[in-house]
C-alpha cells in the first residue's frame, strides 16, 4: 500500500502536483473552495488520503481496512464503537438480552436510508443472511457463526430457515445465538454486520460499484462522488438520525499509494491526517515528526505477520517455516526500520488484546541457532543438501514500508541461513488475489482485531478454506480447541483453550509473527477528536475542524 525511496526531489514534486490536482486538493479547485467558503460561511471540511482504491464497498464482501475506513462512516450498524472501542447503541435504540445470554432482541430507532426509505429490521436480516449464503462467497461469513444455524447454512449443511436471525417487525430484530458470546454487541458494529437496503440491492448485483442513486447508505455520511483509483468525496447525511452531532460537512479522500508523497502533502497542509485506518506515516518521516513532537503513538490491537503457503514444496515444510520464523531479528527491525515503538511479536495474538498482555514465550526473537537447526531438519526431510537450493520469494503489496521490511528480512535470511531470497510486489487488489489463490510462498499481511478478543486472530485458521486463511494450513486439534472455545462458558477455561490453540499454530508456523503494531499518526492542529480506537477505527461523525 512500494515505491523506491530514492525519488528525486523533482519527481516527487511533479507527482505531488498531479496528485493534488486530481484529488481537488490544490489549484483552481482549492481556490474555488476558498471562495465558496467566503460566500456561504465556514464549511467544515476534512482532507484525507488512502493508499489505494477500496477493493469493495459492499459491507458483506469487504475484507480490508481501506474499504472498512469508508464503510463504517457511510453505513451504520446496530451498534457503533466509541473512542474507547466500547459498543454504543446506533441503529439499535436498545437491546434486551435473555438471562441465558442466547437471545438478543434489538429495538430499532426511527432512521432513514439516504434515499428516504425507512431502515427496518428486515434490512439487517437480509444483509446477514446474504453474507451467510454460500453462493455469495463472503469471506467474512464466519463472523456470524456464533448465531444459531449460521455455520451450518454457510457450509451448505443447513437451511436459511434454521438461522437464528429474525425480523419480528420493522422495529424488532431477534437474534438467537448458538452459545453465549461475550463480544456479540461489539460484533454488531463490525462492517460485515452493517445493513443493506433490500429494496435497492435485491436483483441489482452492481449496486455498490459506484456512487449514485444505487449506493444507498444509512450512516453519518453519504458517498457523493467516486472517481475510481483517484478520489472519493463524503458528504454529511442530512437524514442521518444523529445529524445534529455530526460537525463535518465534507470529507475529501484522495488515493495516494506512496507514503512519502502523502507525508509531503501533510507537511504542506494539503491533508489533515496520516495514520490508520488511512494512509500510513512514511518511515522516512517518523524521526522528523518525533523531533517536532507531532507523532502520536497509541496501542493498536493489530499484528504484522508473514503468511506461508503451506501447499508449496518449500514453505510446505514445517521445519523450513520454523527456520524462517526464528531467523528474524524483530527488535533490530523495529529499532532501525519501522521506528514506531512496536513490540516484537512472539505469538499470534497482540498484547493489546485483553488477557494476552504477557509474552507467551512460544519462541525466541532472533534465534539463529534454533533457526539453523530447523533449517537442517527441513532440508533433510526435503532431500536438499545445499541451503542455496532453498529458494524463497517474499511477496508484498506495493509500499515503501513493506519493501523496507522485506529487504531487512531478506538480508537476514540470506546472511544467517544461506538461502536464496527474492522479492516481488503487486498492486493491492492483485496482491490480495495472489494470496487467495495461494500463488505465493511467503506473503506479508497485517491483521487488526474485529473485536477485542483473541478469537478474532485465531478463528481464520480453523479451516484451510476460511476466506481469510490464505495459507492452506489446518490442524484437527487446533480446530477442535477452537470449537471448544465457542461453547466454554467459564472465561478462565475458555482463555486457556485459546492459548492452547495458539501454541499449536506456533509449533507448525503457518505464519511468522513479526511485530505487534502501534498506531502512528499525525494530525493537523485544527482537527479535533480524530483518534483511532484500539481496533484502528476512526468515527468521522465525532471529528471536528476549526
Amino acid at each position: 500500500m512500494n515505491k523506491n525511496k530514492k525519488f528525486l526531489l523533482l519527481t516527487v514534486l511533479a507527482a505531488l502536483s498531479l496528485v493534488l490536482a486530481a484529488c481537488g486538493f490544490g489549484g483552481d479547485s482549492a481556490e474555488k473552495s476558498s471562495d465558496d467558503k467566503k460566500e456561504s460561511g465556514s464549511s467544515k471540511e476534512l482532507n484525507l488520503v488512502i493508499p489505494s482504491e477500496p477493493p469493495s464497498l459492499h459491507p458483506q464482501l469487504a475484507t480490508d481496512s481501506t474499504s472498512s475506513a469508508v464503510l463504517i462512516n457511510v453505513f451504520e450498524g446496530l451498534y457503533r464503537l466509541n473512542a474507547e472501542g466500547t459498543p454504543e447503541p446506533a441503529m439499535a435504540e436498545s437491546v434486551e438480552i435473555s438471562d441465558d445470554k442466547l437471545t438478543y432482541t434489538f429495538n430499532l430507532r426511527d432512521a432513514k436510508w439516504s434515499n428516504g426509505d425507512s431502515v427496518v429490521a428486515g434490512d439487517f436480516e437480509y444483509a446477514w443472511k446474504w453474507a451467510l449464503n454460500p453462493e455469495n462467497l463472503s469471506e467474512y461469513a464466519s463472523v456470524f457463526y456464533s448465531i444459531k444455524g449460521a455455520e451450518a447454512y454457510n457450509l451448505g449443511e443447513g437451511s436459511v430457515e434454521e438461522v437464528g436471525i429474525k425480523a419480528e417487525d420493522d422495529k424488532t430484530l431477534v437474534v438467537t445465538l448458538a452459545n453465549p458470546t461475550e463480544y456479540f454487541l461489539e460484533l454488531t458494529a463490525f462492517k460485515t454486520f452493517l445493513p443493506i437496503n433490500q429494496k435497492v440491492v435485491d436483483g441489482n448485483k452492481d449496486w455498490y460499484a459506484d456512487a449514485g442513486e444505487n449506493f444507498v447508505t444509512n450512516g453519518p455520511f453519504t458517498l457523493a462522488d467516486w472517481k475510481h483509483s483517484d478520489s472519493m468525496v463524503l458528504k454529511k447525511n442530512a437524514d442521518y438520525w444523529d445529524a445534529a452531532n455530526v460537525a463535518l460537512e465534507t470529507v475529501n479522500i484522495g488515493m495516494v499509494e506512496n507514503e512519502a508523497t502523502a507525508a509531503t502533502m501533510f507537511k504542506g497542509g494539503e491533508i489533515d491526517y496520516l495514520g490508520a485506518p488511512y494512509q500510513t506515516v512514511a518511515l522516512d518521516s517518523i524521526d522528523e515528526f518525533k523531533k517536532n513532537d507531532a507523532l502520536r503513538i497509541n496501542d493498536f490491537a493489530s499484528i504484522y505477520w508473514y503468511k506461508f503457503n503451506t501447499t508449496d514444496e518449500i514453505t510446505g515444510n514445517a521445519n523450513i517455516r520454523k527456520a524462517l520464523t526464528l531467523a528474524i531479528d524483530r527488535q533490530s527491525l523495529i529499532d532501525n526500520v519501522t521506528k514506531g515503538e512496536q513490540t516484537p511479536a512472539l505469538g499470534m495474538v497482540p498484547n493489546a488484546i485483553s488477557s494476552f498482555e504477557e509474552d507467551r514465550g512460544y519462541f525466541k526473537d532472533n534465534d539463529i541457532e534454533g533457526a539453523k537447526a530447523a533449517l537442517e531438519a527441513g532440508m533433510k526431510e526435503l532431500g536438499i543438501t545445499d541451503p542455496k537450493d532453498i529458494k524463497v520469494n517474499i511477496s508484498m503489496n506495493t509500499s515503501e514500508a513493506h519493501a523496507a521490511i522485506a529487504q531487512f528480512i531478506q538480508e537476514g535470511w540470506s546472511k544467517n541461513l544461506g538461502i536464496t531470497v527474492g522479492l516481488d510486489n503487486s498492486e493491492w487488489q492483485v496482491y490480495l488475489e495472489k494470496l487467495n489463490q495461494l500463488d505465493y510462498q511467503v506473503g506479508r499481511m497485517g491483521w487488526t482485531a474485529d473485536y477485542n478478543d483473541a478469537y478474532s486472530f485465531l478463528e481464520q485458521y480453523i479451516t484451510a478454506d476460511n476466506g481469510n486463511n490464505d495459507t492452506g494450513w489446518e490442524n484437527a486439534e487446533y480446530k477442535k480447541l477452537m470449537q471448544q472455545s465457542l461453547v466454554e462458558t467459564d472465561s478462565a477455561k475458555r482463555l486457556d483453550i485459546l492459548k492452547q490453540a495458539e501454541e499449536i499454530a506456533m509449533t507448525e508456523f503457518p505464519i511468522a509473527p513479526i511485530y505487534y503494531y502501534t498506531n502512528l499518526s499525525v494530525v493537523n492542529e485544527k482537527v479535533s477528536n480524530m483518534d483511532p480506537d484500539r481496533l484502528g477505527n476512526i468515527q468521522l461523525k465525532h471529528v471536528d475542524v476549526k
